[in-house]
């Protein structure tokens, strides 16, 4: 009678451990808030696929933009919390508080910061027609001609806008913003000189870079690219301690199980470090963000409140 007891007792305290070593049982279903083919998408894509074969279980990508990603974060937030749904969003999940005066969603609440995928630089660019061959020209210029110049953005309230504001902010400047539809259709008014500056995602300015129709003068983060070396950062070019990342990150539903969590975020590390990972994030100018689960949700913690106060400081509100 017992060994019964003892053999129950023993077969109860191991049920969490076998949740977390046969996860997933099924296939993962991973909603990306924005629109196929844009930066998220692709990490999405890109590690849900190196995960599929990993995990011996399909990992299948579905779309559901519009709102600035809380659409599809809504989604994520009222599914089963058992690892089998999960979000891959950008760092509109850290604005969008500050950004919307309502959520369908609480966003310190109703998730769990797993893990990020990875991230890079926005690039200021502009035509190369515009004459600047820096930082500093441009802002010599913007502060002759208060309120002339302008930048354009990939829409209210994205990562694009918000670094932009930033920008304005610490250089002291008075410029008009431009939202656009998305990044395609801005980069292609700074070619064409109707706007004056961008903060393009690195992957997609990198082209037309290299092509010589967009000249390159800084980067919004702390250190240089690899991928434009030679371009200095923004803190290089005269605003010290300016630093902006696009970034983006993996939820899962509040409630889904410390073991799952914990094996997601380690199995995305170990991704990270495979060769086809890091030959992608070499053609997208993507750095690679180690954390665990506390490191990551400290990291958002802080996205958010520095977020804030831009956004605050620049009355940026959803249209």
């Amino acid at each position: 009678m017992k060994l019964g007891r003892w053999t129950a007792l023993l077969m109860m305290l191991c049920i969490p451990a076998a949740f977390g070593q046969g996860y997933p049982n099924r296939p993962v279903r991973v909603v990306v808030p924005f629109t196929a083919g844009s930066a998220t998408d692709i990490l999405a894509r890109t590690f849900g696929q190196k995960l599929s074969e990993m995990w011996k279980q399909p990992v299948v990508v579905e779309n559901h933009p519009g709102a600035g990603g809380t659409i599809g974060a809504g989604l994520v937030a009222k599914s089963a919390p058992d690892g089998h749904t999960l979000l891959v969003t950008s760092a509109a999940q850290a604005y969008n508080p500050s950004i919307y005066a309502s959520l369908p969603y609480d966003t310190s609440k109703d998730f769990i910061d797993v893990v990020p995928l990875g991230g890079q630089p926005n690039v200021l660019v502009v035509a190369p027609a515009a004459g600047f061959k820096n930082v500093a020209d441009l802002i010599a210029q913007a502060k002759q001609k208060p309120g002339q110049l302008n930048f354009g953005s990939a829409g209210q309230g994205s990562g694009t806008h918000i670094n932009g504001e930033k920008f304005k902010l610490a250089a002291g400047i008075d410029v008009v913003h431009i939202p656009y539809k998305g990044t395609p259709e801005a980069l292609s008014d700074t070619i064409a000189g109707r706007i004056t500056y961008f903060f393009s995602p690195i992957s997609a300015a990198l082209p037309f870079v290299r092509d010589g129709k967009l000249t390159a003068l800084a980067v919004s983060t702390a250190k240089r690219s690899s991928v434009l070396p030679n371009v200095p950062t923004i803190a290089e070019a005269g605003l010290p301690g300016f630093d902006y990342s696009l970034w983006v990150g993996l939820f899962a539903p509040a409630g889904t199980p410390a073991e799952t969590v914990d094996k997601i975020a380690r199995d995305v590390r170990t991704v990270a470090q495979s060769p086809e990972i890091k030959e992608r994030f070499a053609t997208l100018g993507a750095e690679p963000m180690p954390m665990t689960p506390a490191e990551f949700k400290h990291f958002v913690e802080s996205e958010i409140a520095d977020s804030a106060k831009v956004i605050k400081a620049a009355g940026i509100k959803a249209q």
